[in-house]
């Protein structure tokens, strides 16, 4: 049977930095938590990817970061991969695969290799052997009640249970909602746009 990967990512932000889309000085995306579910074409979930990373640029966490996601300075510092090995070990999780989000979080993670590229640094898996697809358009227009809502939300808007342990804006959590949309959508009669079980 088929599998696809949908993925989610926490990246660092400040007060109006979404509004202002990161322009003021030295505010960059940095990546700090990756989610990924692996689904089946029935989708079921085959397998959970989640890791923590260190931001190099902007080590320390902001405040609004924190409250926002629940993801402590702690944690990041204790926990965390480096963006290089991270993105790495992500990667391999996705090759061969259609790889879904809903955004365009595939711009941050390409900002983000870039940036490793940049201090010099190998990434062991290429962003060529997956196929990254943003379905935020599609699954507005068969849903538009989901059109306002945040990854995070879409279970709620939806009216479904609550798909997983967690909250909104943690990554792993978020692809829970992700992927119960999906499911409820499909289910209902909707097909995945074309692509979607991409085999690489």
């Amino acid at each position: 049977m088929s599998t696809f990967v949908i993925f989610d990512l926490e990246f660092t932000s400040w007060p109006g930095a979404l509004e202002q889309n990161w322009s003021a000085p030295g505010q960059l995306r940095e990546i700090v938590q990756i989610g990924a579910l692996r689904l089946r074409e029935d989708y079921s979930v085959v397998e959970e990817y989640e890791a923590l990373v260190r931001p190099v640029i902007n080590p320390q966490l902001s405040t609004y970061f924190t409250e926002l996601t629940g993801i402590s300075q702690r944690a990041v510092d204790q926990y965390g991969l480096s963006p290089a090995v991270a993105l790495g070990d992500f990667l391999g999780f996705c090759q061969g695969q259609s790889v879904l989000s809903y955004g365009n979080d595939m711009v941050v993670l390409g900002e983000n290799m870039g940036w490793v590229r940049a201090r010099g640094e190998e990434i062991k898996h290429s962003f060529l052997a997956a196929r990254f697809l943003n379905i935020q358009p599609w699954l507005n227009t068969i849903a538009p009640v989901t059109a306002p809502a945040n990854v995070g939300r879409l279970w709620q808007v939806l009216g479904l249970p609550k798909p997983a342990s967690g909250r909104e804006h943690s990554a792993l959590f978020d692809c829970h909602s992700f992927a119960a949309a999906i499911r409820h959508l499909c289910n209902a009669g909707a097909t995945l746009p074309e692509g979607c079980l991409y085999r690489g």
